[in-house]
């Protein structure tokens, strides 16, 4: 597979500007030359590709809250819908989409050569069922089929079944359909190894096994209650150089 067809796409959210400048910083540590976008909703408005109606609610706490109105549910992130336009964007080859909270431990374009292409869709296939309520800066945390499996997701954007997820369909569908994978048939969807995906807090991998991508999924680092997780300590070292790289 050659760089021009593999490329990789970053959620961008204002809020976690730090943790998007750790994840392009650990990114680039291993792989100098992959493509890498931000998927900044801002420019997606304007591009006429993102128009799903938001709100902005007030949660139980007290706190200001996103809230999608199609689905009627709340969004964690600017970027939790704006996801499934990356094979509109990508349009040939293969791309990687990471959520901005994670920080990579080795060189994650080694998933590239994992790319089957019988499948439309790989991901960490994860069972993931959160007790908490709440995550990150007091956001609800929502339950849905297939929790986080779009949090790491390698598109195969010449598959055919990716045809049927029009721009439409991003912007009128549900998000807990899009984030379920509705216009695939399961056997589609194909399986990464969970290191390619590794939930702080909840992943267990097997021996001799470490993660490629660490993802902090209930919350950074650098939010009050996350300061002592793991992989914490190696977040922050992080920083200085990830912000200094600007």
């Amino acid at each position: 597979m050659s760089v021009v067809d593999r490329q990789i796409f970053l959620g961008y959210d204002p809020r976690d500007f730090a943790g998007f400048r750790i994840a392009m910083f650990t990114i680039r540590q291993w792989d100098k030359y992959i493509p890498i976008r931000g998927l900044v909703l801002d420019d997606l408005r304007r591009q006429g590709l993102y128009y799903r109606p938001t709100e902005t609610r007030i949660n139980s706490d007290g706190r200001k809250q996103m809230w999608d109105v199609i689905s009627d549910a709340p969004m964690s992130t600017e970027f939790s819908n704006s996801r499934f336009l990356v094979p509109h964007l990508a349009k040939t080859g293969w791309a990687l989409f990471m959520d901005c909270d994670i920080m990579v431990l080795s060189n994650v374009s080694r998933v590239f050569d994992l790319a089957d292409p019988s499948k439309a869709v790989m991901c960490v296939q994860h069972t993931h069922d959160p007790i908490e309520t709440t995550k990150m800066d007091s956001q609800i945390q929502t339950r849905y089929s297939r929790k986080n499996w779009s949090s790491v997701m390698l598109f195969n954007c010449g598959h055919p079944s990716n045809k049927k997820l029009t721009i439409d369909m991003v912007n009128t569908l549900p998000g807990r359909d899009l984030h379920r994978f509705c216009w695939l048939e399961d056997h589609e969807i194909g399986a990464l190894p969970q290191e390619f995906n590794y939930l702080v807090g909840y992943t267990h991998l097997n021996s001799g096994k470490t993660p490629v991508v660490v993802h902090f999924t209930s919350g950074l680092p650098d939010l009050p209650g996350y300061e002592d997780q793991e992989y914490a300590d190696e977040w922050r070292a992080m920083l200085p150089y990830a912000v200094g790289a600007l």
